[in-house]
């Protein structure tokens, strides 16, 4: 039993020498005495009810734990997530890096839990470990039953203090860490925002990284990591939130069966009280590496996110930096000054910083971006924001706000950032400020903070007369919530079955005149929301030829415009209802994505119909997505993953360059996207969009009627010169290729392998082939190329495999890669070859596919249970002509799986004399 574990082993000795001599005592009272004694720390927990407001309620443990629950019904889901109140805020000197180490090895296993990344694989947990400045958080979201929440509370409070915190997993960990460190030096963007804040805070952790730096990770001594755990991660230093599909009284009951044994620490935490002195003039620095595309950025120090001015900064943000209506973007990207423009808020429990930033292409002046940038800011306290201004800004931050609040994953995770800020009830205070505060009071905000002697740039400007920001302290939360109950709670909905049956059995098909098709489900969800899922197909390959630049311009301009609406009315109108519609897809498929509240679902739809049925194609708009697009590609001609992955398609693929599935270099993408006009566009569309061989899905709260009469007018009888024809893939045997590509001064590389299988998903043996990859490099962080490159090895931070299934023809891909250190490609090489030749030899054992079908199938469960999921899945079995039960009959054949089965099909199939590799980095 756990709580034994906690006993003083003379009392348990005591006990049974009573029961063994006594002849004086009845038995049963000693046998009711043991079992009490044994079970006291649990017996005498009491939780404390602390507050409850919308739905949420807090309770806190004898040992200091604070635990939150938060029952939902509206998915079979269960989310736990556990926050320590440590981050690298709390750092000491040659600590940098610790806390982040330390959610490392908390992955490496504890008493109960030897193997974590195992575990989680067979439980098919969505999981994760994060660290920030204030925090350290983990979480689970899994299929809500009583097995998984126990198992998962169980893991939670075992390494909690039993993790091992060993010498010989922090030996490999600390190069996988290492690792982690390198891959955000590739990128200048990053590495600037770093030398910023490190400039902006002199003396505060919030200047350091929280990845630390990398002597410190590879230097510090195994008992200062186990003293820093010991120290921090204790019952009266976390949080618990539970969210789901559970009953609360259970719950908290589990809660105390498993966290209430721990003993509250006899050490005492202190506060961090290093105070950043206000800043006593503008500060520059610059950053030279290799790179090509230049960048400008600036910041100002702000108050902590509890700060009642924190609110106005959000909307002084959204307001300087939305694309298109923010100031900072009018005046530097539709100027054609810069290419993008970009703003950040980081709300902390101690005074924060705002953070701007801007990319600007070689052949511009950069001086002159940043003198544009700085005097548009400078300027703000003589152009006060209008209260046009705050109120789309304020829409904006809103709508952001109820979509975390009507997804209680989401929720979960939010929250956690707010109780690191000093209590979770804030968030919803966050929202009552953003909704109440005024355009007076955020021109007040701008005149506190966005002075030039507050700012950190990229330029050095003296200044005779030097101003001074003295920022706030953090308020008393516990005067300021005292009283505070928040709003009513959402109701709660009765759970909705996601099985392949009776997802089929809820279906409602129909089609409109002219041949498009919808596939609808009614069902309730948290927010009344509707999901829907639209692909139109278009063209045939001899008629998409030389088109391919051409067709994904024209797609990534419908929402730039219609015959009614601007680009900037378009997006104003979707956040005023809290709904979104996105839009994506490549060579013959268009596909769009819209979620809205079941009340606007009409006037969303009247978007869609603007935006698919009548685009203009600004000219404006379109220079603006070249010289974005242009941009984007000068950023990837040094990037290792992009240069791998662009070389890999070059060596595997059979299309000429014509064909709109071509890989097409560089320079040619530049080119061609320079060369194209707005006629291009517009003859495009014309000639090929058109909803004969549209598919449309729908998953939420809605009236059937309603939707199908609000779809109508766009899908049907639309009809284009150009008709539809699937281009087929023809399966072409490859050979074994292998490449290398230099990337100077990029300190983290990217191996990437592959080889094309003669297979589609119906194939008999797919099932097997579909396991097997899910065991070699599919598990999280419990894979066999996870366990050997970063558990074993210390190699990679991020390594596995995909198995890219084809629905209709036999051309499948099964590819492997993993990012590393460029001075360890030998070893990764011969590591990955070692472990690809022990599967095909060796194939997978009983245990590893008995809890890959576990895993793998609760994961389609959670899948299915995600609204927006489902909606996609049944738009693209639409398109295949697949009905939802062919997820029953798939997941059937792989639960039915034997291990010679899949063994024989790795010898089959796995072949590395057809195997293709890339290499990219520093080398």
């Amino acid at each position: 039993m756990k709580t034994q574990t906690l006993l003083d082993k003379n009392s348990f000795s005591y006990c049974k020498r009573e029961i063994r001599y006594s002849s004086l005592i009845d038995i049963r009272i000693l046998l009711f005495l043991f079992f009490a004694i044994c079970f006291l720390p649990t017996i005498a927990q009491t939780p404390q009810r602390i507050s409850s407001i919308e739905g949420i309620t807090e309770y806190r443990l004898n040992n200091g734990l604070k635990v939150l629950l938060f029952p939902d019904a509206s998915k079979p889901t269960i989310t736990v997530n556990i926050t320590y109140l440590v981050g690298s805020r709390h750092e000491g000197y040659g600590e940098s890096g610790m806390a982040h180490l330390l959610e490392h090895m908390l992955f490496k296993g504890s008493q109960r839990h030897k193997n974590i990344p195992q575990e989680l694989t067979a439980h098919g947990c969505r999981s994760n470990g994060t660290t920030w400045y204030d925090r350290t958080n983990y979480y689970e979201t899994f299929t809500a039953s009583d097995e998984n929440l126990r198992w998962v509370l169980d893991l939670e409070s075992d390494r909690m203090v039993n993790s091992f915190i060993d010498k010989k997993d922090l030996a490999t960990e600390f190069s996988v860490v290492r690792n982690e460190f390198e891959a955000s030096e590739n990128y200048a963007f990053a590495v600037l925002q770093e030398r910023v804040f490190s400039t902006a805070f002199l003396w505060h952790n919030y200047g350091k990284s929280t990845i630390g730096s990398k002597e410190d990770i590879e230097r510090v001594p195994i008992e200062n990591l186990q003293a820093f755990y010991k120290k921090y991660y204790q019952p009266d230093n976390a949080v618990l939130i539970i969210a789901g599909k559970i009953e609360e009284e259970k719950t908290l009951q589990m809660v105390v069966e498993y966290f209430g044994v721990i003993p509250k620490p006899a050490r005492t935490l202190t506060e961090t009280y290093t105070v950043e002195p206000a800043q006593d003039g503008e500060r520059h620095v610059t950053l030279k590496r290799t790179g090509d595309v230049q960048i400008v950025s600036c910041g100002y120090h702000i108050p902590a996110a509890t700060h009642p001015d924190y609110a106005g900064i959000e909307i002084i943000s959204e307001m300087l930096t939305d694309k298109p209506s923010g100031r900072l973007y009018k005046a530097l990207v539709e100027s054609g000054k810069s290419s993008t423009c970009y703003g950040s808020v980081y709300g902390l429990k101690e005074p924060g910083y705002v953070y701007f930033e801007s990319e600007a292409l070689k052949d511009k002046k950069l001086v002159d971006v940043g003198a544009e940038m700085f005097s548009l800011l400078d300027s703000l306290p003589l152009h006060p924001f209008t209260t046009e201004e705050v109120e789309q800004a304020r829409t904006t931050l809103l709508k952001e706000v109820e979509e975390q609040y009507t997804n209680t994953d989401y929720l979960c995770m939010t929250l956690s950032e707010y109780i690191a800020m000093g209590d979770w009830r804030h968030w919803f205070l966050y929202r009552d400020r953003l909704e109440q505060i005024k355009v007076e009071e955020v021109n007040q905000v701008v005149a506190r903070y966005f002075i030039s002697s507050n700012r950190t740039t990229g330029y050095f400007i003296p200044e005779k007369f030097p101003k001074r920001v003295q920022v706030p302290e953090a308020p008393v939360l516990e005067e300021e919530l005292k009283k505070y109950e928040g709003r009513k709670a959402l109701s709660n909905l009765e759970t909705f079955d996601p099985s392949p049956e009776n997802i089929q059995r809820n279906i409602r098909a129909g089609n409109f005149d002219g041949g498009a098709k919808y596939n609808l489900l009614s069902k309730p969800n948290r927010g009344g929301k509707v999901n829907l899922s639209i692909s139109l197909r278009i063209g045939y390959e001899a008629a998409l030829k030389n088109k391919s630049i051409i067709a994904s311009l024209t797609l990534a301009m419908l929402k730039k415009g219609s015959k009614h609406l601007s680009y900037e009315q378009l997006n104003d109108s979707l956040d005023k209802m809290n709904a979104n519609i996105f839009i994506y897809g490549s060579g013959q498929q268009v596909m769009l994505i819209a979620n809205a509240e079941k009340k606007y679902l009409k006037a969303t739809l009247g978007l869609l119909e603007e935006i698919l049925r009548r685009p203009v194609f600004p000219e404006s708009e379109l220079e603006i997505l070249k010289t974005e697009r242009i941009t984007a590609i000068e950023e990837l001609k040094s990037d290792p993953i992009a240069l791998v992955y662009r070389k890999y398609s070059k060596l595997t693929e059979n299309y000429k360059p014509s064909d709109f599935r071509y890989t097409m270099d560089f320079e040619d993408q530049m080119a061609a996207i320079k060369s194209i006009s707005r006629e291009d566009l517009t003859g495009f569309y014309k000639d090929f969009y058109n909803s004969s061989n549209a598919n449309i899905s729908c998953v939420g709260e809605f009236d059937e009627k309603e939707l199908v009469e609000g779809l109508k007018p766009i899908f049907s009888n639309w009809e284009s010169p150009v008709v539809y024809e699937r281009a087929k893939d023809e399966f072409i045997p490859g050979k074994q290729v292998s490449e290398k590509i230099s990337t100077p001064d990029k300190k983290n590389a990217m191996l990437l392998g592959g080889m094309k299988l003669p297979v589609n998903d119906t194939h008999e043996e797919y099932p097997a082939l579909f396991m097997a990859n899910y065991i070699f490099g599919g598990g999280f962080l419990n894979s066999r190329l996870a366990e050997r490159l970063r558990q074993e090895d210390g190699l990679s931070y991020g390594s596995g495999s995909i198995l890219y299934g084809n629905s209709l023809d036999s051309v499948s891909h099964f590819r492997l890669y993993a990012m590393f250190n460029p001075e360890n490609l030998e070893k990764v090489k011969v590591a990955c070859n070692e472990e690809l030749d022990r599967f095909i030899k060796n194939g997978v054992t009983e245990s590893e596919l008995k809890d890959a079908v576990n895993g793998y199938l609760q994961s389609r469960m959670l899948s299915r249970s995600q609204d927006n999921e489902l909606s996609s899945k049944m738009s693209s079995y639409m398109q295949i002509e697949r009905n939802i039960i062919w997820d029953a009959d798939f997941e059937a054949k792989v639960a039915a799986l034997k291990v010679n089965q899949v063994n024989a099909t790795i010898a089959k199939w796995i072949n590395t004399e057809t195997l293709v590799t890339v290499a990219a980095g520093d080398f």
